[in-house]
């Protein structure tokens, strides 16, 4: 616990600290808002939050990765709009739990977090969680994990103003050690799928391009907005709802660029379904060419990939990578390569060289273990 840190900053010791972890989904990306499935696991990665709760509305927030005094706000003038920078989500967590009528006041919070930020590996989601998680537990709130999902994703939604779907929150909250979550998003149901890359002489390379995304830019809404269009357009709740044997006849019925969208999501859903019979049966090395497919519709229909994205999963499947594919909501951020174990350094040092010959921002490359989700540890 960072107990010394937080006294020099608050001046008096902390109630507990807190963390939730950043995630890489597998497979099933833009599907969560249109209730379909993903797939995502846990990082080691993840935002630790020491907390003691006050009592005099006040919330004072410090950050490892920003200098200068805590930030401090008043909660009962929080609104959407008037928190400015990084402190916008741990406040927009505690304004989601007062509207929805708990009884929370102030706190003050030392956030520390080896989430990269921008690499689309959810560090937004992260922090909401670790902050959700706290309070509940100094404020004795009767939620659960799936409830403090809901909790995290509304903050964002309607304090911070992305319109994201329920998977980061959900993927924080409730993956297992060694397992990835197969989570429906339409009721939640979910099943912890095991994913033992080791045990399969297996390594999953996350490869962080640098290339900075921001999901509050106004194109990750222009693709929900454009998904629930077409789903009105074909009579439907949601895509998720549109089978694949119809797929053809649907996309005559749209304009070509809502077709797009409509073939990666059905067929997007179809590669989680496809993923999770290998993993039922054990095959986790045939995994590889369904993400490679995946980034290919990413890259072609939804067009949310990048040269430096597309530059990487080319390179390292090139390089012996069983498959490769973006990760995250696009526009930058980082990819997956799932690699025989023994090819991990070569893959790694040849995506590394391509990227030094391109020009781009050199790489960071680390191993992914499905990892716990949130916790308090202490």
């Amino acid at each position: 616990m960072s107990t010394d840190a937080f006294r020099r900053l608050f001046g008096h010791d902390p109630d507990g600290e807190w963390a939730a972890p950043g995630r890489v989904n597998l497979i099933g990306e833009h599907t969560d808002y249109n209730d379909g499935f993903v797939l995502p696991i846990a990082l080691p990665h993840a935002t630790r939050v020491t907390a003691r709760r006050r009592d005099d509305g006040l919330l004072r927030l410090h950050s490892t990765r920003t200098e200068g005094d805590p930030v401090e706000l008043s909660v009962d003038e929080l609104a959407p709009g008037g928190v400015p920078g990084w402190a916008v989500y741990p406040a927009s967590v505690v304004w989601t739990l007062r509207r929805a009528g708990h009884e929370v006041g102030g706190a003050d919070l030392h956030i520390a977090s080896d989430v990269p930020s921008g690499a689309g590996l959810s560090s937004s989601a992260a922090l909401e969680c670790a902050v959700a998680l706290a309070y509940r537990d100094l404020h004795k709130l009767d939620l659960d994990v799936r409830e403090l999902a809901l909790t995290a994703q509304q903050a964002e939604n309607d304090f911070v103003g992305v319109p994201c779907g329920i998977m980061d929150q959900m993927a924080s909250m409730g993956c297992e050690e060694g397992s990835a979550l197969l989570l429906d998003t339409r009721d939640l149901t979910q099943r912890q799928v095991p994913f033992d890359l080791a045990a399969a002489g297996l390594r999953l390379l996350v490869i962080d391009t640098r290339v900075k995304h921001d999901l509050a830019d106004g194109a990750y809404a222009q693709l929900r907005a454009g998904c629930e269009q077409a789903a009105a357009l074909l009579g439907l709740p949601a895509l998720r709802d549109l089978p694949t044997g119809s797929l053809t006849a649907a996309l005559d019925r749209l304009p070509p660029e809502l077709a797009l969208l409509v073939r990666h999501v059905v067929t997007e859903n179809d590669r989680v379904r496809e993923v999770i019979g290998l993993l039922d049966a054990g095959r986790l090395a045939a995994v590889g060419p369904v993400l490679t497919a995946g980034h290919a519709s990413l890259r072609d229909d939804f067009r949310v990939s990048c040269p430096e994205t597309d530059l990487a999963v080319e390179v390292a499947v090139a390089a012996g990578a069983l498959g490769a594919r973006m990760t995250g909501g696009g526009f930058g951020g980082s990819v997956i390569a799932l690699v025989p174990d023994g090819g991990a350094d070569g893959v790694a040092a040849e995506v590394v060289a391509a990227f030094a010959a391109a020009g781009h921002t050199a790489p960071r490359i680390f191993s992914a273990t499905p990892s716990a989700g949130a916790r308090r540890l202490g």
